[in-house]
């Protein structure tokens, strides 16, 4: 990594108080850049994650005159804002995600080249590939539309790629790099069961209701003992996680090296099972109880996995984090700042 590529840069992080925000901004803050973060969260959450080693905005971005006074005289501009969700919210809050990301993700890009930004970075998604069954390049993005739970959240980053590359045809504007991460994971992630994706909600599960025990693996295992968790599908579903800090890290590298508006997958590059997913995380917690699978409930897509090879290529990408290591580490998080003693 070139640190006078950042060094004293003014940077704009969009979404800088989320699950890949934070790490991000943290890593820039090592790298002593001139930081502004803005998101919807609190002036007070902001200072308590970075203290005064940035800018904060408390703004809305889907209104386009936000986006223009925030990415006024910045050099590099972040947009890492998503609206994480489970397969049921992919399914029942579409256009709570549809409308406020369309907004907001035209208007940041539309704002950012008005104002010349020299380096813009779009995370897309992996859901907005078709199916298959084998790992997805990059070039098959277009080749179909995405399964039916993603379909609407799909087409959103879509469009948000689209734009980018409208602007390089239009007026060469050579600014926009584009990521699209597996699934993330990892400290700081929406751990609500009703809300959030696969790893945070067992986590949250798995934990739940053990507040009062003492780390002891034998109490947590005769404890267990009654206890049952019930998992939608049938465990076969089978999906890339990268952990989130990893994400940070070669965002930063894209943002740097990528060429313009090409795509690179960020991911494993290995599928893992929901079912295995279960048996890691039922491990690190010391989870002696049942666990039933409800095979009436959709389990998403069969296969999820990306293909990293253009990544490796581009950026000499490997994976940093395991899965194990990320849970555990995720884990931790989650104990610690929710006072749970296990």
């Amino acid at each position: 990594m070139n640190i006078d590529f950042y060094n004293n840069k003014k940077i704009l992080v969009a979404g800088g108080t989320g699950t890949i925000g934070i790490p991000l901004v943290r890593k820039l803050i090592e790298l002593e850049s001139d930081i502004t973060v803005v998101s919807l969260d609190t002036t007070e959450y902001a200072r308590k994650l970075f203290g005064d080693k940035i800018n904060f905005i408390q703004k809305d971005l889907t209104i386009y005159e936000n986006c223009l006074s925030v990415t006024k005289d910045q050099n590099y501009v972040f947009n890492l804002v998503g609206i994480k969700g489970n397969t049921g919210l992919g399914e029942t809050k579409v256009a709570s995600y549809l409308v406020p990301m369309l907004r907001f993700q035209t208007n940041l890009m539309e704002a950012s080249f008005r104002n010349d930004i020299k380096r813009y970075l779009f995370v897309s998604s992996i859901n907005g590939y078709p199916q298959s069954n084998i790992p997805k390049q990059e070039d098959t993005f277009w080749d179909g539309l995405p399964k039916q739970n993603d379909r609407i959240p799909g087409i959103a980053k879509r469009v948000g790629e689209t734009q980018g590359e409208a602007y390089l045809l239009e007026h060469n504007w050579q600014t926009v790099r584009i990521v699209r991460p597996a699934n993330v994971y990892g400290p700081y992630d929406d751990f609500n069961p009703k809300t959030g994706q696969v790893i945070p909600a067992l986590i949250s599960r798995f934990l739940n209701g053990e507040n009062n025990k003492e780390n002891n693996k034998e109490n947590n295992k005769e404890n267990n003992k009654e206890n049952s968790i019930m998992i939608s599908g049938d465990g076969s579903a089978i999906r890339d996680f990268v952990y989130s800090e990893d994400v940070a890290y070669w965002i930063l590298e894209a943002i740097e090296k990528a060429p313009c508006c090409v795509p690179i997958n960020i991911g494993s590059g290995k599928g893992i099972t929901i079912k295995e997913l279960v048996n890691i995380i039922s491990d690190c917690v010391n989870y002696n109880g049942n666990i039933e699978w409800d095979t009436t409930k959709y389990s998403g897509d069969p296969v999820r996995v990306l293909n990293i090879e253009r990544a490796e290529r581009l950026l000499d990408y490997k994976q940093i984090t395991d899965i194990r290591t990320g849970i555990e580490k995720t884990i931790e998080w989650y104990i610690y700042n929710n006072k749970i003693k296990h």
